[in-house]
């Protein structure tokens, strides 16, 4: 028997499925007592000791094959055929487990590719088929409701209410807001009618508009998740100063970035534990935040008694009483609010995995709904009416040479006791889980990146565990840069790492409404039935359209403010200009070179040659309909619980 034939055998029992009957006693025996009552030689002995680890943990099952094809696997003849540097030396796994963590940095088995825990895709990306498919749905729950809580909404705020006030941060956050509900209409609608496409939504662009701009805003989007593991390092030690200034910062850097190399060599299961206890801490110090907050300002807590307004006439909801430095002020917290808002548009991932994702986008939607109007806008709003702008603990100030949270400064300032400290301590899990998750996001999109043909093929290896091993090692170098947390500049750095992340979300999400844009003209020039959509984004094509007109203003803004931020005192300086802008050069130059390189010069796709079918998911729109029926239909009849959860979630 060829070697071919033998490893197929092997494949198949292990794949047999359909009877109760295990392995019989006799061929255990005869596997686990070959060296002494075979008489095989010690090479043998070994070879059947690799079959019996690789499935003494499985159920063996006898319905499709015969005690004659189980025996085909040990025979003398077999082996002879094989060569006997398969018997120490093969790749099937080993049982110690230093021998199995070693063993997981090589490439996959054949037998791998095909197993359950493996993502599988009709397009046959290898790095879809290889990443392990392993979280549970808790994880992935508890993911989708801490997802925005991190450095830019819990940290990089404290900025724009230094230098804008409370009114400029709310105004500013509000407008962004409006822009993350219609990316996410229009990212759902993209992602439903393409769940397999490679990419996913880092392909729109090049798909929709063309490849050169998919290229440099793709490349920018990658850029943005390097530096993260860096910002949040030093975000990490600046939430430490608030205990402590007189150790090292980076002492705490060593300390995490150890941690979180450790948790990721360890596959995703452990990111996944992790990130469940993280995220789970999040949630529950926003909610005890918002109750806090309110009870403070209504004189129930704290030495300062009722507090209302006070704030918004004193120090003022302004920084300024010139009009035109109230609209820069607003101006300077948008980019922070793009910052603060950035991975929303990765809820899209999770819709492409369910069963059901014409259910459950709009489930996705409604979801996003309250994370924006509870998390970011409440809290928004909270903070102004408890952190007085002119508060010299707030980043910005120099009035100091610590600054903390202004979800501690909430608490802090009004004489209450011991809560601030578990709300720092909860902000700094913060800072490590978003820093876990760019050195889990990180990774597989350059992976992804490498894939498509935009980046070095060497990024494609995952190995045996899952892991994209060398986009991690990537990734993990990047986060040397959160050494500069002990530099007398840790603001400077943090001010230009932020910078990235802002403005690279702009590229992204304008990106993906302006893809969602074109897909609809795409589909109405060719003659496309939008009723073989599975889910339509709420908003139409006019709400990418004001989105994309909206990002584009937001561009202009930033520029102006870039040239002049605030606390400048209108002094013009290039450091200053790139420490707001410098993510605009890097995708300039990305698109320019991508266009010389390739002796691609396409500004837009014609519409007329978009390929809308490749990839695309189509409907039947009766049985859309017939759908649709039935559920208003079960709504109508249904229970008053059922309609309120119907509505509300």
């Amino acid at each position: 028997m060829k070697n071919t034939e033998k490893f197929s055998i092997l494949y198949h029992i292990r794949r047999a499925s359909s009877s109760s009957h295990r392995i019989p006693h006799y061929f255990k025996h005869r596997i686990t007592n070959t060296s002494s009552d075979l008489d095989f030689n010690k090479n043998y002995y070994y070879y059947i000791q690799d079959i019996l680890q690789v499935y003494h943990k499985q159920d063996f099952f006898m319905d499709s094959f015969s005690k004659a094809d189980l025996e085909k696997i040990v025979t003398r003849e077999d082996y002879q055929l094989t060569s006997p540097s398969i018997s120490r030396d093969s790749s099937q796994p080993r049982h110690r487990l230093v021998h199995r963590f070693i063993d997981s940095f090589k490439p996959p088995v054949p037998e791998d590719t095909d197993n359950d825990n493996i993502i599988q895709q009709d397009n046959d990306e290898k790095p879809r088929q290889q990443l392990k498919k392993t979280m549970k749905s808790r994880h992935i729950v508890m993911m989708t409701l801490g997802t925005g809580i991190g450095t830019g909404l819990l940290i990089a705020n404290a900025k724009g209410l230094y230098f804008g006030g409370p009114a400029s941060l709310v105004i500013g956050y509000g407008l962004v807001s409006f822009v993350t509900y219609i990316v996410i209409q229009a990212a759902g609608e993209l992602a439903v009618a393409y769940p397999t496409l490679p990419g996913n939504f880092n392909s729109y662009m090049s798909n929709f508009i063309s490849k050169p701009y998919g290229f440099a805003t793709v490349w920018l989007y990658s850029v943005q998740w390097l530096t993260v593991l860096p910002l949040e390092l030093i975000s990490a030690t600046i939430t430490i100063k608030y205990w402590t200034t007189s150790v090292d910062p980076d002492v705490f850097v060593v300390i995490i970035y150890v941690v979180l190399i450790f948790i990721h060599l360890f596959g995703v299961e452990a990111y996944g534990e992790t990130e469940f206890i993280f995220n789970a801490c999040k949630i529950l110090m926003i909610a005890g935040f918002i109750i806090l907050s309110i009870v403070i300002n209504c004189g129930g807590a704290g030495n300062d008694g009722y507090i209302g307004g006070k704030y918004w006439h004193d120090p003022g909801a302004f920084a300024s009483d010139n009009g035109a430095q109230r609209l820069k002020s607003v101006c300077y917290t948008l980019v922070t609010g793009y910052f603060s808002y950035g991975g929303t548009e990765l809820f899209v991932l999770s819709v492409a995995e369910q069963e059901n994702p014409r259910k459950s986008t709009p489930i996705a939607a409604k979801q996003s709904i309250y994370r924006i109007v509870v998390i970011y806008l409440l809290t928004m709003i909270l903070i102004g009416f408890n952190v007085p702008r002119n508060s010299s603990e707030l980043m910005g100030s120099a009035d100091s040479k610590t600054h903390a949270s202004p979800y501690v400064l909430a608490a802090s300032i009004h004489g209450v006791k011991v809560v601030p400290h578990f709300i720092n301590a909860v902000i700094l899990i913060s800072m490590i889980s978003v820093a876990n998750s760019s050195l889990y996001a990180g990774p597989r999109l350059l992976a992804s990146l490498a894939e498509q043909g935009y980046g070095p093929s060497f990024m494609k290896y995952i190995d045996r565990n899952g892991r994209p091993l060398w986009a991690l090692f990537i990734c993990i170098l990047f986060g040397v840069i959160g050494f500069a947390s002990s530099s007398d500049k840790e603001e400077q750095v943090f001010t230009w790492l932020a910078a990235i992340s802002g403005l690279s979300e702009l590229f992204t999400w304008g990106g993906i409404m302006l893809s969602h844009w074109r897909f609809r003209l795409a589909m109405s020039k060719q003659g496309k039935d939008l009723g073989e959509l599975g889910y339509k984004a709420n908003t139409g094509v006019y709400g990418s359209m004001y989105g994309v007109f909206f990002t584009f203003l937001v561009f202009i803004a930033q520029f102006w403010v870039a040239l002049s931020p605030p606390g400048s005192n209108g002094e013009v300086s290039a450091e200053s200009f790139f420490e707001s802008y410098l993510a605009f050069p890097i995708w300039v130059v990305s698109y320019f070179g991508y266009m010389i390189y390739n002796k691609d010069y396409t500004l837009l796709n014609p519409l007329e040659q978009i390929d809308l079918e490749s990839y695309r998911r189509i409907y039947d729109p009766e049985v859309l309909r017939q759908e649709d029926e039935d559920l208003k239909q079960k709504f109508k009849n249904g229970s008053f619980l059922y309609k309120m959860k119907s509505i509300w979630c």
